[in-house]
């Protein structure tokens, strides 16, 4: 058993190393993106296209992928999707046009959902300490983003932003290399459901929903514009970049010290309070309590990472599989963090910013509602 737990210690951190690495085109995109627009030969209405647009690939692709994985294997999809990252990271450097970075995005978003899937997958070979061991794979797939957004911001800063992309391709490439270490891996499970992706959302899928709908969508889009009110656009934006950068560090602290809490009094419980934390920054928000709203929402949304997985985990028997579930969970969430930035700019034309946090707190309080009242599995 204690081999079997060490071997298994040695695969989340490498798988989640790969995904670490992988990530850093991802998260430097979105701050470059819309400042660099024309560098990369876009129009700005291109730029909320593409930041979009692997979200909603992954929402369609995760069932195929789930299937994919079962077929091939966890270590296979994890060297494919090593070698997809370095190449959309590339394509961003040395690629311009419509055309090729929305190729590169797309790509992107088949790299995510084969990764998301597959580190999961090694979290869950062993279901003892389930919540640490998501909570440690998602402190570590958080370093790459952090290194990426003040690392690849200087290095743009000082080589443009198409070259710091060129660059950033090589130490991405490196995920290859720890890809091909990785053991091969379990079904993490041998009872298989079927890994539909947005069909029969179960009730913690709808509050997926709205955690992707409210973070990445309502506060994602409105936090700069909140502090520009009262200061300056440039400081606008370093307030609302900082207070960004503050999800990865919140999933990084996080995730692991809910995991390991919920391996001790249940993941059901610790995952109804960091719910009802999240929508706590939501109301402060609303409120006019910004920063400190923000950062409540911010560090109980990086427990949910850890603590989403974890409910399923807990709650399935230990020799039916968990990619299908997992992939559900995930496809209604991104789906959710697709349509909130699409759905929270039109509707800033006529409600305030205030008012749709409050929604989405009311909404994640009756989602949260709806899935303690719902009959167990």
């Amino acid at each position: 058993m204690t081999n079997t737990a060490s071997s298994g210690w040695r695969a989340i951190i490498g798988s989640a190393s790969v995904m670490s690495l992988a990530l850093l085109g991802d998260a430097l995109l979105y701050a470059v993106l819309p400042a660099y627009a024309s560098d990369f030969g876009l129009t700005l209405p291109w730029v909320g296209v593409m930041l979009s647009a692997n979200r909603f690939v992954r929402v369609f692709a995760y069932g195929a992928i789930a299937r994919l994985t079962h077929a091939v294997g966890v270590r296979r999809m994890c060297i494919g999707a090593a070698i997809m990252a370095t190449l959309s990271t590339a394509l961003y450097g040395f690629g311009q046009g419509p055309a090729i970075i929305l190729s590169a995005r797309i790509l992107w978003g088949l790299t995510y959902a084969a990764l998301v899937l597959a580190t999961l997958s090694y979290a869950l070979d062993y279901r003892a300490k389930v919540g640490t061991r998501i909570g440690v794979n998602q402190a570590i797939q958080r370093v790459g983003p952090i290194l990426a957004l003040f690392g690849g911001a200087w290095l743009v800063g000082q080589v443009g932003p198409n070259a710091a992309f060129a660059v950033l391709a090589v130490p991405t490439a490196l995920s290859i290399l720890i890809a091909l270490t990785l053991p091969k891996g379990s079904s993490a499970g041998t009872r298989r459901s079927k890994p539909a992706s947005l069909a029969r959302p179960k009730p913690i899928d709808v509050l997926f929903f709205m955690q992707g709908y409210g973070v990445d969508g309502v506060f994602a889009i409105c936090i700069t514009l909140i502090f520009a009110r009262e200061a300056s656009l440039a400081d606008a934006v370093m307030s609302g970049s900082a207070l960004l950068a503050m999800r990865h560090f919140g999933e990084a602290i996080a995730a692991p010290l809910f995991g390991w809490i919920a391996d001790r009094v249940g993941a059901r419980r610790v995952f109804v309070m960091a719910t009802l934390l999240t929508m706590l920054g939501f109301v402060c928000v609303a409120s006019g309590v910004v920063v400190f709203g923000a950062l409540v929402m911010l560090m109980f949304r990086g427990a949910l990472a850890a603590l989403g997985p974890a409910v399923i985990a807990q709650s399935l028997a230990e020799d039916e599989e968990a990619i299908g579930p997992l992939a559900r969970m995930q496809a209604w969430r991104d789906f959710g963090a697709a349509c909130g930035p699409l759905a929270t700019g039109f509707l800033l034309t006529f409600v305030s910013a205030e008012l749709q946090h409050a929604a989405v707190a009311v909404a994640l309080a009756g989602g949260l509602l709806y899935w303690m009242l719902a009959p167990a599995k």
